[in-house]
């Protein structure tokens, strides 16, 4: 298990590195600098004025050399013209250009600053994730075991009345949005219209004081698109289960209905759903802008949106290493998982 996780742990580091490279080649394309040099510049900039800002500030080196910078494994390039006045990425860091440090990269704790939020990129993505965290850690709650409890009792009968009702429910809310169902949330219990103003349309005020009031709509958006996803994935693995020769065996020996259920196929049926539970993390950090834009919670996928919209390179890379490691993490622990569900299942 030991060395299994260490041959994981280097895979994840080289496609993360792979990955990451691939995202800052593009955002660091010529077009996205040029637009980046006229919007802290001036927007009537010349072509000469532009290459000259893009320069001083380093963007103009090779792409594996700007990269090295930005992970810290590469000295910077700084430049200090005729008033003292210091350009470069790691400038930011010192009063005096002359002491700035020569490596500022990730590997050093240093992201960059954010041209939009006027700020460093690691608290933003801290202080946005731990909003993101909150409203996943709820979404799980309501989510994981709501899907769980249909898919097995679809699964327990196959093709009864219930199981036909209830995937027949896992169905509709797998095939409707996220965008389509908090509107009707919204047009339903928090407008005036139909005059059920249960719940508020927004979640802004969620981020400093979470309600049942501004946090229900967005959860159960959320929750009620992935639950029919996994409660058709707990289904489908019950019911192979339930057919297996061990489940025939123990009735035959007049092992009662619930029994056989809880304690000899609900655990195997659980490992297919397992690996799709843990794919919902890195979907829900990622797959929520939709959500958090329409609900106005500024969370990690509205800073994405925010960082894309107005070419905040530094924030965009940010970003984008924090949900590559979210993945590559959440992948790791669905692999160990594995074993401690069923132990028939062995690491090659």
């Amino acid at each position: 298990m030991g060395l299994f996780i260490l041959r994981r742990l280097g895979v994840m580091i080289l496609t993360a590195l792979c990955l990451t490279y691939i995202v800052f080649t593009l955002t660091n394309l010529y077009p996205n600098l040029e637009k980046l040099a006229k919007t802290q510049g001036n927007f009537r900039m010349s072509d000469e004025a532009v290459t000259s800002w893009l320069d001083k500030r380093g963007y103009l080196q090779s792409t594996p050399k700007k990269y090295g910078e930005w992970l810290g494994v590469l000295p910077s390039k700084q430049f200090i013209d005729d008033e003292g006045k210091g350009y470069g990425r790691c400038t930011a860091l010192a009063d005096d250009p002359t002491q700035a440090p020569r490596f500022c990269g990730v590997l050093q704790g240093y992201w960059g600053q954010s041209t939009v939020f006027k700020d460093a990129v690691s608290k933003i993505i801290g202080i946005r994730l731990g909003l993101t965290g909150w409203l996943m850690l709820t979404v799980m709650c309501v989510m994981v075991p709501g899907a769980l409890i249909i898919g097995v009792l679809a699964g327990m009968r196959e093709g009864s009345k219930l199981d036909r009702t209830l995937s027949t429910i896992s169905i509709t809310s797998t095939a409707t949005p996220e965008y389509v169902s908090g509107v009707i949330f919204i047009a339903i219990f928090a407008s005036s219209a139909v005059g059920l103003k249960w719940f508020k349309g927004t979640a802004t005020s969620a981020m400093d004081d979470i309600t049942f009031a501004n946090f229900t709509l967005p959860v159960l958006t959320i929750a009620l698109y992935g639950m029919g996803y996994i409660a058709r994935m707990t289904r489908a693995s019950m019911t192979e289960v339930m057919t297996a020769q061990y489940i025939r065996t123990a009735r035959l020996k007049g092992v009662s209905f619930a029994n056989i259920v809880l304690k000899h196929a609900l655990r195997n049926a659980l490992i297919a759903p397992f690996t799709v539970i843990m794919l919902q993390i890195p979907w829900l950090l990622n797959g929520v802008v939709i959500v958090e834009t329409l609900f106005n919670y500024k969370g990690f996928g509205w800073t994405l949106v925010q960082a894309a919209s107005n070419n905040d390179i530094e924030l965009l890379l940010g970003v984008s290493v924090v949900s590559v490691i979210v993945v590559l993490t959440t992948q790791l622990i669905s692999d160990i998982g594995y074993v401690y569900l069923n132990p028939r299942i062995r690491i090659s």
